[in-house]
């Protein structure tokens, strides 16, 4: 019980400093360049699948398995793959993933990933829009 707890607070920790991050670099992007274009998601999207890979290659012995089943006793790990960058963006674990498949020679499966990841979270965003608007405001 106590390592799961001290598990739970590391991968917290992790999170705290994640989400502070991406707060801080949106903003500064946006300060910098503007809104018209989002800078700030995409610098935050494109470090954290930089970092994610940095990370991978550091602390997980075999990257075939990607992010979705580290060593569950490893709490560098899930504190700074799970935590850390987890809550700094989503788009890490997904370019990890596909880089695993390219990886494994599966080109053609990594390519279904994007596309499908891309169109399907594409198509999400407009749905919950789309519903919201319609349900909630009229």
């Amino acid at each position: 019980m106590l390592h799961t707890l001290g598990l739970w607070l590391f991968i917290g920790l992790g999170g705290f400093i994640g989400g502070l991050a991406r707060f801080w670099l949106t903003g500064w992007m946006a300060r910098r360049l503007g809104q018209n274009f989002p800078w700030g998601t995409l610098s935050v999207n494109v470090s954290g699948a930089l970092l994610i890979g940095m990370l991978s290659s550091l602390l997980v012995a075999d990257t075939s398995i990607g992010i979705s089943t580290p060593d569950q006793s490893d709490m560098r790990v899930l504190g700074l793959m799970i935590g850390l960058v987890g809550s700094y963006t989503t788009v890490s674990s997904f370019s990890l993933q596909t880089l695993v498949l390219i990886r494994q020679g599966k080109g053609w499966l990594a390519g279904i990933n994007v596309l499908a990841s891309v169109g399907l979270t594409l198509g999400a965003v407009w749905l919950g829009y789309w519903l919201t608007q319609l349900l909630f405001i009229g």
